[in-house]
């Protein structure tokens, strides 16, 4: 695993159990330290959002079997960080809930809390609705990472497969030329042989004629 990875993989962690511990303890506040500590929380996010995107671009960088495991960790940390999101929402909501009965109750005013609870609920479907749409918008975004993240591998493993083919063919061209420079070989060897017989038979033919002229002389003398 890269050291790098790890590292970044080390700093989000350590944040993400801080931000937890904030989130917790913020649902316990209310007003002005509830606000500051939900500040707090939003930057920590964007911390965390900046190491993810690090480590996301870290582990592109490794070999394919490597990368694999590295994204499966981080489709959890971001799992993680967006609940850390989604809670921090609620928190939000419930703390602009809280400030707007409270302005209700100081008004007094009857016609006014029917009014603004009307607004509030419209504001909730709305605020619904567009939590709705950035969960489809994060979801397109992770569909079009995996995606991409297919893509690449399918990339690599034809890269690979053509180097494999590539060598393939250089082996087949270097026994082509032994095949070859083999059949020259033999070739050369035949001819020599068949040299070589005619030589031979054309010495024993001499020899031949030699003692039959040797034998004629003898038997006339």
């Amino acid at each position: 695993m890269s050291q790098v990875f790890e590292g970044y993989e080390r700093q989000y962690c350590e944040l993400s159990a801080n931000l937890s511990k904030k989130v917790t303890s913020a649902t316990l506040l209310n007003g002005e330290q509830k606000k500051q500590k939900v500040s707090e929380i939003k930057g920590g996010l964007e911390d965390a959002e900046a190491l993810i995107r690090k480590m996301d671009l870290e582990a592109r960088s490794l070999p394919p079997s490597v990368k694999a495991t590295l994204l499966a960790k981080l489709r959890e940390y971001k799992t993680d960080l967006n609940n850390l999101k989604t809670e921090v929402k609620r928190i939000t909501s419930s703390n602009a809930n809280q400030a707007a009965r409270d302005e209700l109750l100081e008004s007094g005013m009857a016609d006014s809390m029917m009014a603004s609870a009307d607004q509030r609920g419209r504001l909730l479907v709305s605020t619904e609705r567009l939590n709705q749409s950035s969960d489809r918008v994060r979801e397109s975004r992770r569909t079009m990472l995996e995606t991409e993240e297919l893509g690449v591998s399918i990339l690599q493993d034809l890269h690979q497969q053509r180097q494999s083919l590539l060598h393939a063919h250089n082996t087949l061209h270097g026994v082509d030329d032994n095949v070859s420079r083999s059949k020259k070989i033999l070739t050369n060897m035949s001819r020599r042989m068949s040299r070589n017989k005619w030589i031979i038979g054309s010495i024993i033919a001499v020899l031949v004629v030699a003692i039959i002229l040797i034998l004629y002389f003898k038997l006339i003398h």
